[in-house]
């Protein structure tokens, strides 16, 4: 059994963690804000890919991502499989969004909302022993059965309370509230979940093939900073209830353009008009060679 270290550079890597959970909260609840007061369709879509992306994709991911920083294995080297941290990534944002567009859909109710939050809750279960199936190193891992059981209903219960959040909170000190207890939730169940891993160490092997943890480290840092960026622009540039209130307000205030005046007709009793071209304007006086004959 090897000896297993979660915390290598102390608390830095858990502050870190906890720190992106929160920020990815506070946007991914701003954007499901934003959901609730899309005028069409498209508008939904877009507010809840955004709020997917920051709940799965920062709160969830990169909080996962940053905690294993700190994670140790004595007497081996630990490398990532690509494809399979890619796809971690993946299911975290697609398990977010789906629950977001269950909970979103329709008036919200408690079948929903647990049908979202259990779904939800498998999902982020399933980035996050994705994401440690793509560990390589020397030796075999084995985890706690009731450890594992245990994450996954942190897991579901989590979702539920964040699906419910997304959808009821709207004041800025109840989301960053709400914000601080969705990251005290997600790091609960990323270390409970490390809590059931145990090593197995193999003696003899060679070099562990793989990528290392320092060369993802950049890619995902500038993709973490891309996106909160991104993020923080939509929110920025998108008009809120007040501005839309401002907006309306005022077209109720313009003055309405004046209609067009209609040509007003001179009296005609005799009906001169309708019998002789004389009486209509513009019409030349004829001549006697172009009057017919009697």
């Amino acid at each position: 059994m090897a000896e297993i270290n979660h915390f290598e550079y102390g608390w830095i890597t858990p502050a870190l963690s906890y720190a992106l959970s929160v920020l990815g909260s506070v946007l991914g609840l701003i954007c499901a804000g934003r959901i609730r007061t899309a005028g069409t369709a498209g508008q939904r879509a877009w507010w809840g890919l955004l709020a997917a992306w920051a709940l799965g994709g920062t709160a969830i991911w990169a909080m996962h991502f940053m905690a294993m920083l700190g994670f140790a294995v004595a007497g081996t080297r630990i490398r990532y499989d690509v494809p399979l941290t890619a796809a971690s990534t993946a299911i975290a944002v697609v398990a977010v969004g789906i629950g977001l567009a269950i909970v979103g859909t329709g008036r919200l109710n408690p079948v929903r909302l647990i049908a979202g939050g259990i779904f939800t809750g498998a999902g982020v279960a399933t980035m996050h022993y994705t994401g440690m199936a793509a560990m390589r190193l020397n030796g075999s891992l084995g985890y706690d059965t009731t450890r594992v059981a245990l994450s996954v209903v942190i897991a579901i219960v989590a979702a539920t309370v964040a699906l419910w959040l997304a959808m009821t909170v709207r004041r800025p000190l109840a989301i960053f509230a709400s914000a601080l207890v969705m990251g005290v939730a997600v790091n609960g169940m990323h270390f409970t979940g490390m809590s059931a891993l145990s090593v197995h160490r193999h003696e003899g092997q060679g070099d562990v093939i793989g990528t290392g943890m320092s060369t993802l480290l950049v890619p995902i840092v500038l993709a973490v900073i891309f996106g909160v960026v991104g993020l923080l622009y939509a929110l920025l540039a998108a008009p809120t209830d007040d501005d839309r209130a401002a907006a309306a307000y005022l077209d109720g205030r313009r003055a309405p353009e004046p209609a067009a005046a209609t040509p007003v007709v001179a009296p005609d009793p005799v009906g001169l008009r309708a019998r002789s071209t004389l009486g209509q304007p513009g019409t030349p006086f004829p001549s006697r060679r172009e009057m017919p004959p009697r």
